[in-house]
């Protein structure tokens, strides 16, 4: 079991302190294993994101719409979508309505590479923590924002 203390080297002038740095230097862990984990599938965390929106929506939404939704509220979206539809894993639909409205969609090549995905995704991150743990964990975290 990890101890930031041990890990980074250093002493804390409260617990509050070494809670918020443990939560930043976690983050940065899962972020790191996460970006590893995404590189052989040629995506981003972030662009895994916005195709799971769009399939768990079932049908084409709003850009803002998907930046709402976002786990991480990336600045970049266009940018990622942009990415994402040259790799045909997602459509831009214009709106018949309003020109200034464009609707996405994820493409059956966006839902594979989520069903491969899915396939090889090992969600045993927390595996130390008990589901009450995590649970508790979740609470807090809450509670923090």
């Amino acid at each position: 079991m990890g101890d930031i203390a041990k890990d980074i080297n250093s002493k804390f002038a409260s617990n509050k302190v070494k809670a918020l740095l443990n939560i930043i230097y976690t983050a940065n862990w899962i972020s790191s294993i996460q970006n590893e984990f995404f590189k052989p599938y040629g995506i981003s965390p972030q662009q895994f994101n916005i195709l799971r929106i769009l399939r768990g929506a079932g049908e084409p939404l709003k850009v803002q719409t998907i930046k709402e939704r976002m786990i991480e509220r990336a600045p970049n979206a266009t940018r990622l979508m942009d990415k994402l539809c040259d790799k045909r894993y997602i459509n831009r639909l214009p709106c018949p309505e309003d020109r200034r409205v464009v609707h996405i969609e994820i493409t059956k090549q966006g839902l594979q590479l989520l069903t491969d995905i899915d396939a090889s995704f090992k969600n045993n991150l927390l595996d130390n923590l008990t589901e009450e743990e995590a649970g508790k964990l979740s609470d807090l975290l809450d509670k923090i924002r």
